[in-house]
């Protein structure tokens, strides 16, 4: 059950906010502008490719590399060479994750490593792995670990990774805010040079400050009335989130989202982008999660009895690639169903932009969900 009580307690969640989550999502600005000055410092400003990396590989423990890589790729567009690498197994001794490089990989491609650890022995050996195949390796991880000096050893760049000094105190989650931006900033700024996608100084700065004005209208001070992320939190107290996404920027803000919600708080949910997810979730806004689907519901004891799991759709809207729309569609198949719907769209701006401001307010929310409900 949720407490809603607690959302509008600003005492009370910095309270139950053991893990520091809330901070992280508030500091998300401080931490783009953070990264971005380590990869000036580690010099990608003065790189001068010869040209566009034939493919560029992301390797990294959980969901820190599979966002890097969802986000990294979409911003690249149709043809993007950005692959994630997947864990090839364990090794027997140490019980760590063991990666490959696949065997074409050579001297004209491009290894990113990312990780908010950086003591992963199977990464280490990868740098050293892509440096005898002649492959260009850059990593993002915290200074002064191993993986630090096998990208050294591999003559590689390393970039330090923005942290705060509680980021210390507990295990960071994959999924945590402020993570995420901590890891993608400098991959940002080193894909720019390259020419794979554009995120020039002046577009992070803008991402930075997009952040801090969503961090302003969802912080913890702020009532949950007029809180986007406290109030779809309260609206997915009982449901199970049918995330549909249109528009570039929206499709991985809504993969990162269920992925938040399983992470953070412990909550199933669908994810699928429109207009695929009409003909995906159809079938289920009909079938028993439908609000419509237990007529006695409404007689049920509210306060002896658990409130029943109904699905509930939440639309996360960018610019819809050409103009067209399917969120009319949307709205109609789910209210005829009686299913309720949620919506968010980012404000007028830049790609990078409109991808930040979905990325926090659906990190906030899945903050306030998982604080509120006890997770």
């Amino acid at each position: 059950m949720l407490d809603e009580s607690l959302l509008d307690t600003p005492e009370a969640l910095a309270e139950a906010d053991r893990r520091g989550l809330l901070r992280g999502a508030a500091e998300a600005g401080a931490r783009v502008r953070t990264a971005a000055r380590h990869a000036a410092e580690a010099g990608v400003a003065d790189l001068k490719p010869d040209g566009r990396p034939r493919a560029v590989l992301i390797a990294g423990p959980g969901a820190a590399a599979t966002h890097a890589a969802d986000l990294l790729g979409t911003l690249a567009g149709a043809g993007s060479p950005v692959i994630r690498l997947a864990p090839s197994g364990v090794a027997p001794a140490a019980g760590a994750l063991r990666w490959e490089l696949p065997g074409w990989t050579g001297s004209v491609d491009l290894l990113l490593i990312t990780t908010p650890d950086g003591t992963e022995p199977g990464l280490s050996l990868l740098a050293e792995a892509a440096y005898r195949r002649g492959c260009a390796v850059a990593a993002v991880a915290p200074v002064g670990t191993p993986l630090a000096e096998a990208v050294a050893g591999a003559h590689g760049m390393f970039i330090s990774m923005a942290t705060a000094p509680y980021d210390q105190e507990e295990p960071l989650a994959a999924s945590a805010p402020g993570v995420l931006w901590a890891l993608l900033t400098p991959l940002l700024a080193l894909l720019d040079r390259t020419g794979l996608l554009s995120a020039p100084p002046e577009a992070l700065e803008k991402v930075a400050d997009r952040l801090d004005q969503v961090a302003e209208r969802c912080g913890p001070a702020i009532a949950t009335y007029s809180n986007a992320a406290k109030t779809l939190a309260s609206e997915l107290a009982d449901a199970l989130p049918v995330i549909w996404t249109e528009g570039v920027s929206a499709g991985p803000a809504g993969r990162r989202f269920a992925a938040g919600l399983a992470e953070l708080a412990g909550r199933p949910a669908l994810v699928a982008e429109l207009p695929e997810a009409l003909a995906a979730h159809g079938a289920l806004l009909a079938g028993p999660l439908a609000a419509s689907a237990d007529p006695d519901d409404f007689f049920r004891d509210r306060v002896e009895e658990q409130p029943a799991l109904h699905a509930r759709v939440v639309l996360l809207r960018d610019s819809p690639i050409g103009g067209l729309t399917a969120a009319p569609t949307a709205r109609e198949l789910a209210l005829s169903h009686d299913t309720p719907i949620s919506e968010l769209e980012p404000e007028a701006g830049g790609e990078l932009e409109s991808l930040a401001e979905l990325i926090a307010v659906t990190d906030f929310a899945a903050v306030y969900l998982a604080l509120a409900s006890g997770a």
